[in-house]
């Protein structure tokens, strides 16, 4: 067997790998997500639960940590996703999050747990709404 068919095998495997590969990473590019940030400056513990459809993820966040949660490519009439979080002092807010076709969105809270309307911005905050019967997240 001459070199060049060693070559050739190779660079056909590598272009199989290639087309193997190239899918999911397009699948997961392509999934819209969500990133809420907390700052450093925040004193509080942050309990968190994400729902998204139906699919419920619960989580702790110090200051200064982010978390994130992905949507559904092709997400259907049905399809939801709310953020709650707390923290021991007696703060609750919960957000019904839109997320935006294709791209990662973040949301910045503030230092009192908050969304920090300054640093987040208005596209994003066009996607939030708050969740039935709770209070505004923008606000105390």
């Amino acid at each position: 067997m001459s070199l060049s068919t060693n070559v050739r095998k190779i660079k056909v495997g590598y272009f199989l790998l290639l087309l193997l590969i190239a899918p999911l990473v397009a699948w997961y590019s392509a999934t819209p997500g969500v990133i809420v940030h907390y700052p450093e400056e925040a004193t509080d513990e942050l309990g968190l639960i994400w729902d998204t459809n139906d699919q419920i993820s619960r989580q702790r966040m110090l200051p200064g940590e982010a978390t994130s949660e992905l949507g559904h490519v092709f997400p259907d009439e049905n399809f939801f996703m709310l953020f709650f979080w707390w923290t021991d002092r007696g703060l609750r807010k919960c957000i019904d999050i839109t997320p935006k076709r294709w791209a990662t969105i973040d949301i910045y809270l503030d230092k009192a747990g908050r969304i920090d309307i300054e640093r987040t911005t208005p596209d994003v905050n066009e996607r939030l709404k708050k969740c039935d019967g709770e209070s505004d997240p923008f606000r105390a």
